[in-house]
């Protein structure tokens, strides 16, 4: 009896996912595919804060891996380490037992993790916002800085906890802090004590406009949109320190603060680096084909690849989920013409623009280069978004209509505990034990893959 050959996919974000569901229709079941994800999901990254915001179920965002996949074995672990001459993956399962497994291709898709820059108390204040449970963490957060502001009488207390500071005006910053403004804005009409008190939202960026990847008339619509609402947007600005009373901007200005939301940006995988092999700022390196240069059983592809880019000579394709995706489906193809299955083909991919949503009826898109703002963007940034994600649309579509019709519920979900929020570049906090204790700082990447939110589109 002959062996069936093994394709071992490290990843299940937007790359790995979508390598492993191509790969299986194609070999429907001719060839073992093992997925090595640390979760039972693939996480729909692009609608993330609106289950910040509390508009979406968690559930709703998480696409199960345990799907219609012939051939497919998912194994919950992290992987650790790769001996390539071997050809062998070790890794970490959710249990904390060490395996290894043979392979006869290799799909790198380990994506991105939380970019940290040198700035004091960063690490030990900000609030991350790259999986699930962040981005819980962070509603819960939200609600109870209301909650404690209108539970005291001391009113520099109260401006503390009704401030909010996003670093980063990319797309997750900007999505973050326009969902989050409308939500601590409908959590505060509830509270008649706050009326007088106001609820101050602080983007901070570098750049000198926010959304710098959009076309300049969309960042300025955007611009516009969230100042109307009473947001600070300040570009040209960073964060100097964090501390457990405020920010200290890197204009001078301190803002006295409970909420420090980092949305700087992300970086490779660490485990990149680790296998030894060429590497572009991080991102291992590949050819047109996806595969590495030397070794011809080792494709990679998303974040944690530096793919050039046939479209724009010397250049590599950019950390999006648009990009990762379609990476993804070419890599599941050229694998499957390594056996003898089709033609093996070059990966090229022309953007076809992004969407941006400002939150109730505000949002910024330019499909096919076209400029949209208002109505008709928010129609085609949500109508996109049914589209791209595999699963769960009529739960998502039903939980817009709901939030249109119904009062938004802001009630915590008893997930805070403690006052501290350590930021890691890996995995998100995971509160354990009883009322005070802090979550544990981690260090150990989640190679979950999920490809970073610009360009999700």
């Amino acid at each position: 009896m002959v062996q069936r050959q093994r394709v071992v996919v490290i990843g299940g974000g937007f790359a790995g996912f979508t390598v492993v569901r191509t790969l299986s229709r194609i070999a429907k079941g001719a060839i073992e595919i093992v997925l090595i994800n640390p979760t039972d999901y693939f996480l729909y990254l692009p609608l993330l804060p609106e289950v910040a915001a509390g508009i979406l179920d968690p559930r709703k965002v998480a696409v199960s891996l345990a799907g219609d996949y012939p051939g497919v074995r998912h194994l919950l672990a992290t992987a650790d380490t790769v001996d390539i001459e071997a050809r062998r993956v070790k890794c970490t399962d959710a249990e904390g037992n060490h395996r290894e497994l043979g392979y006869d291709r290799l799909v790198i898709a380990v994506g991105s993790v939380n970019k940290l820059l040198p700035v004091p108390g960063v690490a030990e204040y900000a609030h991350g916002f790259r999986s699930i449970a962040e981005a819980v963490y962070l509603r819960d957060h939200l609600i109870r800085q209301i909650e404690l502001a209108d539970a005291s009488d001391d009113p520099e207390e109260r401006r503390a906890r009704c401030t909010f500071v996003v670093v980063g005006a990319g797309y997750t910053g900007t999505e973050v802090a326009a969902q989050g403004q409308l939500l601590t804005l409908a959590i505060r009409r509830h509270r008649p004590g706050l009326r007088d008190q106001p609820v101050r939202w602080i983007l901070a960026d570098i750049a000198p406009r926010i959304l710098p990847e959009l076309d300049e008339r969309l960042s300025r619509v955007a611009h516009r949109t969230l100042s109307e609402r009473g947001m600070e947007i300040r570009t040209g600005t960073s964060v100097a320190e964090a501390t457990a009373e405020g920010v200290k901007l890197s204009d001078g200005e301190f803002v006295a603060t409970r909420s420090l939301i980092w949305c700087v940006g992300v970086r490779p995988d660490p485990m990149v680096e680790s296998l030894g092999l060429p590497t572009v700022k991080g991102r291992l390196l590949v050819d047109e084909y996806l595969r590495v240069p030397g070794h011809p059983e080792i494709f990679a592809c998303g974040d944690a690849a530096a793919v050039p880019d046939l479209t724009r000579p010397g250049e590599y394709t950019a950390m999006t989920a648009q990009h990762a995706g379609r990476q993804g489906k070419r890599v599941a193809h050229n694998i499957a013409a390594s056996y003898g299955h089709g033609k093996l083909r070059p990966y090229k991919h022309h953007d076809l623009g992004f969407v941006v949503d400002l939150g109730g009826t505000g949002a910024a898109a330019d499909p096919l280069g076209v400029p949209l703002s208002g109505m008709v963007a928010k129609a085609i940034t949500r109508g996109y978004h049914l589209f791209a994600i595999p699963r769960n649309r009529v739960r998502i579509a039903g939980s817009w209509l709901l939030d249109l019709l119904v009062p938004r519920q802001t009630v915590q979900l008893d997930v805070v505990r403690g006052p501290a929020v350590p930021l890691t570049s890996a995995t998100p906090e995971h509160p354990h034990g009883s009322g005070g204790e802090e979550p544990p700082k981690t260090s150990a990447s989640s190679r979950s893959g999920n490809s970073s939110r610009p360009g999700d589109s």
